[in-house]
């Protein structure tokens, strides 16, 4: 008889909740999204899934109706209550025996949970620490698949060093992006926002997308390039952005004070033009 143990319990295989053979759980063979509302209204919904759509055929998980998870969605943040929510969902390939070819007729498994968000109004004002730490991640970071342990082990070692993000870097010494963030660098005299531009090596954020769109009416211009740490540290302003926060101001990067080591003008324009794409989204 084929058998599993759970804890200390031991039961057959074929008694085994579904849950305990899910294929995220054994290969972090699924995708996720984490989508926000402010005042009672998603923020940026249809965005985030076109891109959980897009990475459902990137990684050939078919079958899956992307109305049907807004739905989903949408029923759950009215049963949740909560005016500020953090919307976590993800869809993995399905559950089974372990076996790293999947079955073919094997069913999507869903989840999705609903939880308070509480913003951080100091950190908008004085500005997080980050440090560097490598890109262990593997080569489809514009995926966004379940399998987090490199961003995992990346945080983990950026709290050792009293930091609140860790901040990516290629074997080619530049930089990617936020272990959970997208990273931005501003140069005052050139009025210009930097941040590496998308392809692999990178989610394709959709906050990112947001403050590419702001940019221009904080009075700054675009340029996607990458950066190496140094480069990022000489920088008159830096800042990560990611859904959960919106935009927060870097104080310190690697130990070395930004600015004048709280939030910078620019980044506090780009702050206010953020909250009005809020509003009005809210109000569309």
């Amino acid at each position: 008889m084929d058998i599993a143990m759970i804890n200390d319990q031991i039961l057959p295989v074929a008694d085994l909740p579904g849950a305990y053979l899910d294929r995220g759980l054994y290969f972090g063979d699924g995708v996720y999204e984490v989508v926000r509302s402010y005042d009672g209204r998603l923020f940026a919904l249809d965005e985030h899934l076109a891109r959980f759509d897009r990475s459902l055929r990137e990684i050939q998980i078919a079958g899956v109706d992307i109305e049907s998870v807004k739905q989903k969605v949408l029923s759950a943040v009215d049963a949740g209550g909560y005016a500020n929510a953090k919307i976590y969902f993800h869809i993995t390939r399905g559950s089974g025996m372990r076996d790293h070819l999947p079955a073919r007729d094997m069913a999507p498994n869903f989840l999705l949970t609903v939880s308070e968000l509480h913003d951080d109004p100091d950190a908008k004002q004085t500005g997080i620490a980050v440090v560097t730490h490598p890109d262990w991640r593997w080569k489809r970071c514009d995926i966004k698949s379940l399998n987090l342990l490199a961003n995992v082990l990346a945080r983990i070692e950026a709290q050792k060093k009293g930091a609140d993000e860790a901040i990516l870097v290629g074997d080619d010494g530049v930089i990617t992006e936020g272990a959970m963030s997208a990273f931005f660098a501003i140069d005052g005299k050139e009025k210009t926002v930097i941040t590496r531009p998308l392809g692999h090596e990178i989610l394709p954020s959709i906050t990112r997308s947001m403050v590419m769109q702001v940019a221009r009416n904080a009075g700054l211009s675009v340029v996607e390039k990458a950066l190496t740490p140094t480069q990022a540290a000489q920088c008159d302003e830096l800042f990560i952005a990611v859904t959960t926060k919106d935009i927060v101001p870097v104080a310190e990067f690697d130990g070395i004070k930004i600015g004048n080591g709280q939030c910078g003008e620019w980044t506090a324009r780009l702050m206010a033009e953020f909250r009005t794409l809020i509003k009005k989204a809210s109000h569309s």
